[in-house]
């Protein structure tokens, strides 16, 4: 018996991705679906992405939520984003600031984008193919985490994208992709992964 080949992934940055970009999400009531994500996430699945959530969320660091809370907080985006068919395979999320808040969680650690210790953490977990994955994202640190592991990303203009954008380009670090909202990049994701298959 041979083992199921490892699959891509598509790594979704939560605030300003796939969620109405606000100050803190304390709450569930906080959270907004951006109008794309449900339909982003369906397709992606349909595709046969392994979809996961990569957050930094240092309220928890600064006292803003507890782990537990964060974790009403996830379960509910999960189960919002499931009544339009869209499936969640995994949420990752860090929970430390390297100067804000108190030990355990006032550290410099590897999971807090731009580092890619999240997207490490659920390759192991759920057996993911990195070659072939991707990551969207509203910030530069989004795309980062994936180019500390070779995985291509794509800047959407939602949340702080368009002030990022302009940003990088003036850095000369402008992204290779960079589309209006999440399931415009996901359509990219899509398109890039049949032109794969058919050898283009």
């Amino acid at each position: 018996m041979t083992a199921a080949p490892a699959r891509p992934a598509v790594f979704l940055d939560r605030d300003g991705t796939l969620t109405a970009e606000a100050d803190w999400v304390t709450t569930k009531a906080d959270l907004a679906l951006l109008p794309s994500a449900p339909a982003a996430v369906a397709l992606l699945a349909r595709a046969g992405f392994a979809v996961v959530v990569a957050t930094n969320q240092s309220a928890v660091a600064r006292g803003l939520v507890t782990e537990s809370e964060l974790a009403e907080i996830h379960e509910h985006m999960v189960y919002e984003l499931a009544r339009e068919g869209g499936h969640v395979d995994g949420v990752y999320y860090c929970p430390h600031h390297p100067t804000e808040g108190n030990p355990p969680y006032r550290r410099d650690c590897e999971c807090r984008k731009p580092k890619p210790g999240m997207l490490l953490a659920a390759a192991r977990d759920l057996g993911l193919d990195l070659a072939r994955s991707w990551v969207v994202g509203d910030a530069g640190r989004d795309l980062a985490a994936g180019e500390a592991v070779g995985v291509p990303g794509v800047l959407v203009a939602t949340g702080k994208g368009e002030a990022e954008f302009e940003r990088l380009t003036l850095e000369r670090h402008a992204p290779n992709a960079f589309e209006p909202d999440v399931l415009a990049a996901a359509r990219i994701i899509v398109a890039a992964q049949d032109a794969a298959r058919q050898g283009r």
